[in-house]
């Protein structure tokens, strides 16, 4: 599955991708994009880990010493890539600018590198523009090989597994907190790697889209948004939004939620080659603002996902890029009226004829 996922000609295409877009060199230090390219999930540290894409020229990874052998035991270590060691008293960023050709008019660094890192190139290099790095990436990683999509599809495999056990911890009396933490530890032991969300939003911090866990005390006959994910042992990450209620819930509620339900299934059914975000967003969108609710769907209906839980592509209104097979995205549109609030979520995939979704649970509401 490494192999498979981290692909050794990616180097080879980032370089291509540099060159196209006019960059001459990309510049990619810890985290999504690095991994993405090489298999490396590098530690962020304040010395340097970065590796060195020239459009013209040789690839390099370079590494702090006491991180070179976790860089070889790395699917980057058996890439056809220089690893190139740094010492405490070296100058890294001088290392790099003396190994690039000379006179590059622009670099592209990592859309997440960190600032203090930014200002140091721009010093070692003053007579490169930097530009972000997502503009040479972006064309890489927004379609997903089909090994990627079966990492994904595990993802969702992973969080529907946990959502299953939510009625094992949600009942009343229990605060949201203690329910949450409950829930963080299913995720993980149901097969991922780190937690990186858990919104339990019961009665009006339902209405929240991003609600924090809290201490308030989860009441009978209240709904509860419950919006969970975490990152896979492959680093791809899972999310899903499904609805409880701890008893029966309020009749309105009832009403707004049948709404939810039609218009997720029709923004999922939209998805297919050549129709835009923009569409998709729509077919949902219209039918809650039919049925009266429109002001209450506060958000974009979805993001990509795929070595981040958000990216592109972004399903929403003004975004014309027509979708094509491989791009991997939420579906969740909401509606949050004030004394509670519901939102349904499924991770899909455009096929070559119309979607996959990678999450299966019932999308019912869940009356405990």
């Amino acid at each position: 599955m490494t192999a498979q996922l981290y692909p050794r000609e990616r180097v080879a295409l980032v370089r291509d991708a540099a060159a196209e877009a006019g960059v001459g060199a990309v510049l990619l230090t810890p985290g999504p994009d690095l991994r993405y390219v090489t298999g490396y999930h590098a530690q962020e540290l304040e010395r340097l880990t970065c590796l060195v894409v020239p459009a013209a020229g040789d690839p390099f990874l370079v590494v702090p010493r006491l991180e070179l052998p976790a860089a070889q035991a790395s699917p980057a270590g058996g890439l056809d890539l220089e690893l190139v060691p740094w010492d405490e008293t070296d100058d890294p960023y001088a290392l790099v600018a003396g190994r690039l050709p000379a006179g590059l008019a622009s670099v592209a660094v990592a859309d997440r590198m960190w600032a203090m890192m930014v200002l140091r190139f721009r010093a070692a290099l003053p007579g490169a523009a930097q530009v972000a790095a997502g503009r040479v990436m972006r064309g890489l990683r927004i379609r997903k090989s089909p090994a990627e999509i079966a990492a994904l599809r595990a993802a969702g495999a992973a969080i529907d597994r946990v959502h299953a056990r939510v009625p094992e911890f949600l009942r009343p009396g229990r605060t949201e907190r203690e329910v949450g933490r409950d829930i963080a530890d299913a995720i993980i032991a149901e097969g991922h790697e780190a937690v990186d969300f858990v919104i339990v939003g019961s009665g009006p911090n339902g209405a929240n889209p991003h609600a924090e866990l809290s201490d308030r005390v989860i009441a009978e006959g209240e709904p509860v948004v419950v919006d969970i994910g975490g990152t896979m042992p492959t680093g791809y990450c899972s999310d899903s939004t499904r609805n409880y209620c701890v008893g029966e819930p309020p009749a309105e509620y009832r009403a707004y939620f049948e709404v939810l339900r039609a218009a997720q299934e029709a923004s999922s059914r939209a998805v297919r080659p050549g129709v835009t975000p923009e569409a998709v967003d729509g077919a949902g969108r219209e039918l809650i603002a039919e049925a009266g609710y429109g002001p209450l769907f506060l958000h974009r209906t979805g993001h990509g996902i795929g070595l981040e839980s958000h990216e592109d592509p972004y399903i929403v209104s003004g975004n014309t890029e027509p979708l094509e097979a491989g791009m991997a995205f939420s579906i969740e549109p909401g509606i949050y009226p004030g004394p509670h609030g519901a939102r349904i979520e499924d991770i899909v995939v455009c096929t070559g004829d119309g979607y996959e979704s990678l999450n299966t649970t019932p999308r019912d509401l869940v009356v405990l």
